[in-house]
């Protein structure tokens, strides 16, 4: 029933428009408290899809031939372990895991876990009286493992690939010594040489092939002694660490003309140098002079700013990074 007022004014069309207008609210509740819950939703099974991929991803570049690699995927518990750490409550589901072991590359597909369900479904609040009683939350990750080659490389200096030997890292880490001009390896002259570095840094960038795995060229920084741009920050920043350094086959020309074919990386713990005014062991003794000492030792890597190339030769070292999927 309505009420007329003496000056004639309806007042009973307010409710109406109240009516109308609480409909419109709950609708903007619905969008503001029910689709936040989803993205939040959606941001933890994005973290636990991506930990699960990189998780599976190092299991397997650690050793291809390791049965963790394909035990961890046909089991799904270590999808299922990654995925529910980074769950709020704990709870994911992931529903599919693929693995392409050749290719290096696996994919995990995750939902949301409600209790008492198994379904990817995640209950509204609001939504409800708009008709919508629930939701499905599911993403896909991919992540790949692979051999670097390009890339950074934080010292500029090359080590022949007819050094590379992973024994002495097996043997307790006992060491090798590079010389250079003395490496042993026949068609290979000198041990390892300098790369050319950009004029105000001591690190250079190693450049992808076109196409197809050929390797490199990368042009020299000719001497025995390192760029001018090193400092001893530079020469600190590799004590006692395993750095990647580049690896080449092959060099051409002579003096500022040099060049050095990089054919990857590998992983080489450095426990000792020395170069000119650049002298440093980790257990004190002396080194000869122009060479470096420690040992090649296999290595993985979540450093994403590798090209990765499935045909380059293993060198021991492998990086892991996520991608976006088929073709990346």
């Amino acid at each position: 029933m309505r009420r007329i007022d003496p000056d004639g004014k309806d007042h009973g069309a307010v409710a109406v428009i109240v009516a109308i207008l609480l409909v419109v609210l709950l609708g903007f509740a619905a969008i503001v408290v029910d689709v936040g819950m989803l993205y939040a939703e959606k941001a933890q099974l994005r973290n636990g899809a991506d930990a699960a991929a990189l998780s599976i991803a190092q299991t397997c570049a650690e050793d291809i031939s390791d049965p963790k690699c394909t035990s961890s995927v046909s089991a799904g518990s270590l999808a299922k372990e990654m995925s529910d750490a980074n769950a709020l409550d704990n709870q994911s589901n992931p529903s599919n895991v693929t693995l392409n072991e050749a290719a290096g590359k696996v994919s995990v597909t995750t939902g949301a876990l409600e209790e008492g369900t198994s379904s990817n479904r995640v209950s509204l609040f609001f939504a409800h009286v708009l008709g919508v009683t629930d939701a499905e939350v599911k993403v896909t990750s991919h992540a790949a493992w692979g051999k670097p080659v390009a890339g950074p490389a934080i010292f500029p200096l090359a080590l022949a690939e007819c050094k590379l030997d992973l024994a002495p890292a097996a043997s307790n880490g006992s060491v090798q010594l590079l010389e250079m001009g003395n490496n042993g390896c026949g068609w290979v002259p000198g041990g390892f040489g300098w790369l050319d570095t950009n004029p105000l840094s001591c690190r250079v960038s190693i450049t992808a092939p076109l196409s197809g795995y050929v390797g490199a060229w990368h042009a020299s920084d000719p001497g025995a002694s390192a760029p001018s741009v090193c400092g001893s920050s530079d020469f600190d920043r590799i004590k006692d660490q395993t750095v990647l350094f580049p690896l080449y086959d092959a060099e051409r020309g002579t003096g500022n003309n040099a060049e050095f074919h990089i054919k990857g990386f590998a992983a080489f713990h450095v426990t000792a140098y020395h170069f000119a005014s650049y002298d440093w062991a980790l257990d004190g003794t002396s080194v000869c002079n122009k060479c470096i000492e420690g040992y090649f030792k296999r290595f993985v890597t979540l450093d994403d700013a590798y090209t990765l190339d499935p045909n380059a030769p293993s060198n021991g070292t492998n990086v892991v990074k996520l991608t976006l999927g088929e073709g990346s």
